[in-house]
């Protein structure tokens, strides 16, 4: 992921602004880490470079 795409993401549950937390950087790229919603307190995990954004009740 990107730093620069921390501009347009939003908590998919209430739209409130997410906080990045970077536990493994490769260069540009955030490999592993964490964005979390400070409205509804909700966290989404990166791997693999990737956020997955999907509400907690759909994660497999």
């Amino acid at each position: 992921m990107k730093r620069d795409l921390m501009d347009i993401l939003a908590c998919p549950v209430c739209k409130g602004d997410l906080t990045l937390t970077v536990t493994k950087e490769d260069g540009d790229e955030i490999v592993e880490g964490s964005l979390n919603c400070q409205a509804c307190n909700e966290n989404y995990p990166i791997q693999d470079a990737i956020p997955n954004l999907l509400p907690p009740s759909l994660r497999s």
